[in-house]
This record gives structure tokens, C-alpha cells and sequence, in this order.
């Protein structure tokens, strides 16, 4: 069940990196992508180059730098491979989406089980 610390993604979309702000602006979390808003997995495919692509995003296009701050792991149950990331609570805070700069399109944090935009 989403809350909090979890978010599930049945794909690799648009605002991921959005939801990885969010973590990193509160208590951290784990997002799972490849699984369903109800928990069930409807899995990935190319999961090793989806996970290349995830790090990719998350170094890229979140200021400040988040090395250190996030794992992706490909996981697999019942033969169906899904990602799932685990992101830590940042320490320079405020994080943010690079293109939208320290704004309001930019910057996010964790309400409930919503990410939803900082002021």
C-alpha cells in the first residue's frame, strides 16, 4: 500500500523524478516501478537497462548531488522482474528537479502519499 515511504509506479514515467525529490525532501521512501497502485506486480521489461536508465535520470536531472543517497535494485517475484529503488532522506535539503530550478515546479516533499509541491 502506497504511504508515506512507498510509492508504486506501473512504469517508468515523466514525473519519476518528481517522486524522488519528494523522498529526498522528507523521510526518504522506496519507489517500485513495475507494480501496480495496489500493490500487485505487472513487472518490466529490459530491467537492467531500465535500472541504467533510472540512475541516469536521478543523477542528471536532481541538483543537489544525490550520489551516495539512492539505490536501484532489480528484484523479481515469480519470474516477473520490477525496480525497485530505495532513496534515503537528503542532507541539502532543498532538492530539486534541475530544469525547474528551487521553484515550485521544482521542489517537492512527501505529504501522506502524495508528493505534492514545496512553497
Amino acid at each position: 500500500m502506497e504511504s508515506m515511504t512507498v510509492e508504486y509506479k506501473r512504469e517508468l514515467s515523466d514525473d519519476f523524478e518528481k517522486e524522488v525529490v519528494a523522498f529526498l525532501n522528507s523521510l526518504g521512501g522506496e519507489l517500485f516501478i513495475g507494480v501496480n497502485d495496489d500493490g500487485t506486480i505487472n513487472g518490466v521489461e529490459n530491467p537492467d537497462r531500465l535500472s541504467l536508465a533510472i540512475i541516469d535520470r536521478i543523477k542528471n536531472n536532481i541538483l543537489p548531488a544525490t550520489m551516495g543517497l539512492f539505490n536501484v535494485e532489480v528484484k523479481q517475484d515469480n519470474g516477473i522482474s520490477y525496480i525497485r529503488i530505495t532513496v534515503a532522506q537528503g542532507l541539502e535539503k532543498p532538492y530539486y528537479l534541475k530544469k525547474y530550478g528551487m521553484s515550485v515546479k521544482g521542489c517537492y516533499t512527501r505529504i501522506g502519499s502524495q508528493s505534492s509541491p514545496m512553497t
